[in-house]
């Protein structure tokens, strides 16, 4: 009586990634109301400028009240707009923010640009248009959890993963770019293409120029499609700068080649802007058939034409988006420092890294065993112990476990705060049960080796101290 997909197991929901969501969502931490339940540190969030939006808002009344420059009211206007192409007016200061975002080094032509209501739509809109159900992409581990769900639960694709090494920084090399696609081969599945996330989705660092070189050369040998997620592109706030794919086509003088056509932009304003309760998701595509076929799907999930007002008006304002985006990656900065100082002197070391809302953590020193069931074993104690609900290495598929994402700039300055005194009381609780199971090891050692040896080693023994304290 149900449909397959509504019975099917593959939306991802029951991955650690959501369930650590549930048992927030259960006991989520008040400063009054709950002091002791969980901080969510497992949702990438900024909440760091909401204030500069607002102060904007406050400012400029006129979109709110659905109003021009003339005072005039267009409500009608805006609330019989439908056409799924969008507003002409969001769609170029669309563009013209995210050229701004990479420092005026590309632009971006505003008819290769499709709107959708999220980039999690985006993510699958693609799937729609360049994989057929069976077809596979690579996607470098770690990643982003939720890609099990937009990529693959409706549109039937798969997901090999790139094993990328701590050793290497987890940086995409030529060697397990072609091991994932050998692998791809081995299970009978067609590579339609390889998703990035860049900066990356849970590792807080930008992709480097050797890496977006190989991958450019790696999709033209084996003629596929490259989507490079750029999200988190405004919220680089040290160097290296953030490079986009753009720029690599254009240095390359690759834009107007069929290379140039195989390489896809998704792009969001979720992250940069913090907005993602607003669902403004975009493609940005070279190819003609792709930007033809993704605007029809996107009737599915079009973008309110009150929401394109709102955002055209904001995003035209270019010494607001100049004033927002520096004092954004400032603030971004300033509180990923207190994060890694923070769990530094916990003794916890993070992946250095120059981007994202979140840092990826090493702590396998902590694990009980080296284990992915040492890791979770880990994970339900600083959920459960510590309330602190943060992102087990192994929902983003990481090789290697222990390694956790923890997010934070969608809490309070004194909300982190009070989250690294818990992890330092937990990590010294730890040590302290560790050094008093060590030493009651030692014992029981001792002991045992006591009961063993012959009583003329104890005389023997004792005769020897009795004469090394008479000399001394």
């Amino acid at each position: 009586m149900l449909s397959a997909k509504l019975t099917c197991n593959s939306h991802g929901q029951d991955s650690s990634y959501f369930l650590g969501w549930e048992e927030y969502e259960k006991n989520p931490y008040d400063e009054i109301k709950n002091p002791k339940g969980i901080i969510q540190m497992g949702l990438a969030e900024n909440q760091l400028s909401f204030d500069l939006l607002e102060s904007w808002l406050v400012q400029n009344t006129q979109p709110m009240a659905f109003k021009n420059h003339n005072n005039q009211s267009i409500f009608k206007e805006l609330a019989l707009f439908q056409d799924y192409h969008g507003l002409p007016a969001f769609k170029n200061a669309l563009v013209k923010f995210m050229s701004e975002i990479r420092g005026g080094s590309v632009s971006f032509d505003p008819n290769n640009l499709v709107l959708t209501a999220g980039a999690t739509s985006v993510n699958e809109t693609l799937m729609f248009c360049l994989a057929n159900p069976g077809d596979a992409f690579l996607l470098p581990t770690p990643y982003y959890p939720g890609f099990d769900r937009d990529l693959k639960w409706r549109t039937g694709a798969e997901i090999v993963p790139i094993h990328c090494s701590s050793i290497y920084g987890f940086r995409i090399t030529k060697s397990t770019l072609e091991e994932a696609y050998k692998q791809a081969e081995k299970q009978n599945l067609k590579v339609q293409g390889v998703l990035v996330t860049n900066p990356s989705n849970p590792l807080g660092t930008t992709l480097s120029l050797h890496e977006l070189d190989l991958l450019v050369s790696f999709i033209s040998s084996k003629n596929i499609h490259l989507i490079s997620d750029e999200i988190y592109s405004g919220t680089v706030f040290s160097s290296p700068s953030f490079i986009s794919i753009m720029e690599v086509l254009k240095n390359k003088k690759l834009m107007n080649t069929e290379i140039a056509k195989q390489v896809h932009i998704v792009y969001s304003l979720s992250k940069d802007l913090g907005l993602p309760g607003f669902r403004i998701g975009a493609i940005y595509s070279n190819d003609e058939r792709v930007v033809s076929a993704a605007t029809k799907m996107s009737s599915f999930g079009l973008v309110s034409s009150q929401t394109q007002y709102l955002l055209s008006e904001i995003l035209s304002n270019q010494k607001f988006t100049k004033t927002y985006l520096s004092e954004n990656r400032r603030r971004l900065k300033e509180r990923h420092e207190m994060l890694v100082k923070g769990l530094k002197r916990s003794g916890i070391a993070c992946l250095p890294s120059n981007s994202g809302l979140f840092c990826w953590v090493d702590m396998s020193h902590l694990l009980s065993s080296n284990t992915f069931e040492g890791e979770m074993e880990l994970w339900k104690k600083i959920v459960y112990e510590v309330g602190l609900n943060i992102s087990p290495g192994s929902s983003c598929h990481c090789s290697e476990p222990g390694w956790f994402r923890v997010c934070f700039a969608n809490m309070s300055e004194e909300t982190l705060n009070l989250a690294m005194k818990r992890v330092k009381a937990f990590v010294d609780s730890m040590a302290k049960q560790n050094n008093n199971s060590g030493h009651q090891k030692l014992m029981k050692r001792n002991s045992r080796r006591t009961k063993s040896q012959p009583k003329w080693v104890f005389e023997l023994s004792f005769h020897q101290r009795q004469i090394l304290a008479d000399e001394r």
